[in-house]
């Protein structure tokens, strides 16, 4: 019924022990016992093929000593209890079917293109940070493009200008206070004062109303206000703007 390790029984064959193969090992099917798990090992690598009735490769997993490499028309892993599609990968695309996907790297996430999603959040109690270190940072939706913080502030900084344009409607800003800093502060005629006020003297109260001006670029800028308005195009803010 065999000699050594092997053995020959009803449902084929079977091997006690190590056993080492030197040439290529043809079978239809490789199970270990129901008590143990199955092991395969190489010195190299071990790989696995799957050919066609014509003898083409069709399929192929190796293992070896630097990475696990399978190539394939389409590769998948599903759960194992309802079988559902957690990850699959072939020429067109890559499809995560996972109900969560987490980054924990401390870079986050690199995309090298665009990335299309309906969702993107921070874990509870942290903070979400979409950043592109040198180049620009797009957000397209045809239908709109909503930022909310429903319990906290929201803060556009940028080191040159900040545009806000709206090619066929309106900005509507919609709050109790809207705060303009750091506004620079024009000049203007004495003529153009004194018609409106008296001229101010070293007695004469600290100026604490201005006057919200714009320039015919649209560039705001504050004048301190008068009995009339003493907002004046030709003043030293719009020139040198």
């Amino acid at each position: 019924d065999g000699m050594g390790n092997l053995r020959v029984t009803k449902k084929g064959i079977r091997l006690e022990g190590i056993s080492e193969f030197l040439l290529p090992l043809y079978v239809k099917e490789i199970n270990s016992r129901k008590d143990s798990p199955l092991v395969l090992q190489s010195d190299r690598n071990v790989t696995v093929n799957a050919r066609n009735h014509m003898g083409q490769l069709t399929g192929q997993l190796t293992v070896g000593a630097d990475a696990v490499e399978a190539q394939c028309k389409r590769f998948e892993v599903r759960a194992s209890e309802s079988g559902k599609v957690l990850f699959s990968a072939d020429e067109d695309e890559i499809v995560i079917g996972a109900d969560r996907l987490k980054v924990t790297g401390t870079e986050g996430a690199v995309f090298g293109h665009s990335v299309e999603t309906p969702h993107i959040r921070a874990e509870p109690s942290q903070d979400l940070r979409l950043e592109s270190p040198t180049r620009s940072l797009v957000m397209e939706a045809p239908r709109g493009v909503q930022v909310n913080a429903a319990a906290g502030d929201i803060k556009a900084t940028c080191r040159k200008e900040l545009h806000l344009q709206s090619t066929e409607g309106e900005i509507f800003l919609n709050a109790d206070t809207i705060r303009l800093g750091n506004l620079p502060v024009g000049s203007f005629s004495s003529s153009s004062f004194s018609s409106a006020s008296s001229s101010p003297s070293s007695s004469a109260p600290r100026q604490t109303i201005y006057e919200l001006c714009v320039c015919p670029n649209g560039k705001l800028y504050l004048s301190p206000a008068g009995a009339g308005s003493t907002c004046q195009s030709s003043s030293n803010i719009c020139l040198w703007s």
